[in-house]
């Protein structure tokens, strides 16, 4: 490796020196980011090679909890079975759902688009929403869905959508999808309202023709940074649900049928106090969503190129 040479120190002091403003208003959030997200990380990587209670000195056991994760934890098999398929149904269905609506109310007038991007955000900022879906797939005969089926004939008894491990996954899969219009829905309607109009009518003249040809030729490319910004926030709530499936499901759901490595990461850390094995899960679930962020970027890097 090429050390710094006294020139290029020199030069690089003058630049700070040139730049003290910048650097001035840099530094808050540095400071806030390196103690409350880099060293947590760091602390958390360290602590995953220990068995630590919180009540004693943490202890190195080096990659014992590794080798237990994997071949002694079923019930992490299982969450990292479900976690993985919520992010790949809820994942690319919810970003496409996101960019599908925000590419539809796009062209309606200020206050239509106003009025629609209100109700189909609004979801995402209820915390009474769960109340709602408990209440639509209620067990018993009194519940929306089981009364309307029974009604209709479709069944004769009642189904527990949230007691049988048959249901449990798919309802929380479908409600973790009525909620993906968040922020990934908010950064589209930005990007798309950001594009410049004189495009399209150029696009005319050099032989586009229908809309789709516009949204894969002018409109994608030119909002490149609010989809890799919508992908990465998609990404991490996919791989990081965790409340919708207690308040639906449980703690623990039923059979684990809805454990995800963040539930699982919450038994052991706040349940059980094994904070080093809690950190190994954390980990290694970092080390997915980092992989899962590299090639979703990969990807999206393709479009216009």
């Amino acid at each position: 490796m090429r050390s710094i040479t006294s020139f290029e120190k020199r030069h690089l002091f003058r630049e700070i020196g040139k730049n003290w403003q910048n650097y001035a208003l840099m530094g808050p959030f540095l400071a806030l980011f390196f103690l409350f997200t880099l060293l947590p990380v760091l602390i958390s990587i360290v602590y995953s090679f220990t068995y630590f209670d919180i009540f004693s000195s943490p202890r190195f056991v080096f990659g014992d909890n590794y080798i237990r994760m994997f071949l002694d934890d079923d019930v992490f098999l299982i969450a990292l079975r479900n976690t993985i398929l919520f992010a790949l149904l809820t994942g690319p269905i919810g970003y496409f759902l996101s960019f599908f609506v925000a590419w539809l109310i796009s062209d309606f007038g200020r206050r239509t688009r106003a009025i629609l991007t209100t109700l189909f955000y609004a979801p995402t900022l209820s915390g009474q929403a769960y109340t709602v879906w408990l209440f639509m797939f209620s067990s018993d005969p009194y519940g929306i869905i089981n009364g309307y089926l029974m009604r209709l004939g479709i069944i004769k008894e009642p189904v527990g959508w949230l007691t049988d491990p048959t249901y449990v996954f798919g309802v929380v899969v479908f409600v973790q999808l009525w909620l993906s219009l968040g922020t990934s829905f908010l950064a589209f309607m930005a990007g798309l309202k950001g594009i410049d109009r004189s495009l399209y009518e150029a696009a005319l003249v050099d032989g586009i023709h229908n809309r789709f040809q516009e949204v894969w030729y002018i409109t994608l490319p030119g909002m490149k940074p609010q989809l890799i910004f919508g992908a990465v926030m998609q990404l991490i709530s996919s791989f990081s649900v965790s409340d919708i499936s207690i308040r639906l499901a449980g703690f623990p759901s039923v059979q684990y049928s809805a454990e995800t490595i963040v539930t699982h990461i919450m038994d052991y850390g706040l349940i059980r106090y094994e904070m080093g094995y809690a950190c190994s899960l954390a980990v290694v679930l970092f080390l997915i969503m980092t992989l899962a962020n590299f090639l979703v970027k990969a990807l999206l890097n393709r479009i216009g190129s």
